[in-house]
């Protein structure tokens, strides 16, 4: 989990992550929050639907999952993370960016029981990476227009 303000680099090393898993010849996808949420929306309408999603996400190795809980997600959503941490829960890791502080978390995923689920196959055997505050992408930015 790489956890920080916005700016310092958690997708970096997430992207690297998910490439170096290719270069070793693994299944991986790197993704979005927001465009996994969309997905599952899409998928809530088919055959099969938001669990032949989970079982399709559950193959790669590792999901490397950006901008988690950027935004709270809505409900054909919230039975997206569950059935994934269910399936890889003990067996294999998966990859998360978020800004949110961990106190912040559970509120964004509802605040119930699905939300204290998916946040105890998370937050136990979590490896943390604060990436801190410092935002790389203001520092660059004001690095270049300077004379």
């Amino acid at each position: 989990m790489f956890q920080g303000a916005t700016g310092p680099g958690k997708s970096h090393p997430l992207r690297a992550l998910a490439k170096s898993a290719c270069r070793a010849r693994y299944r991986v996808v790197h993704i979005r929050m927001p465009d996994l949420a969309e997905q599952a929306s899409m998928a809530a309408d088919k055959p099969g639907g938001v669990p032949k999603l989970v079982r399709e996400h559950s193959t790669h190795n590792p999901p490397a999952i950006d901008e988690w809980l950027v935004d709270k997600p809505d409900e054909p959503f919230k039975r997206f993370p569950p059935g994934l941490m269910e399936l890889r829960h003990d067996t294999a890791g998966t990859a998360f960016a978020t800004q949110p502080a961990t106190k912040e978390r559970h509120n964004r995923l509802g605040g119930d029981t699905i939300a204290d689920a998916i946040l105890d196959r998370i937050v136990h055997n979590t490896i943390w990476i604060d990436t801190g505050e410092y935002n790389m992408r203001q520092h660059h930015g004001q690095t270049t227009l300077e004379p």
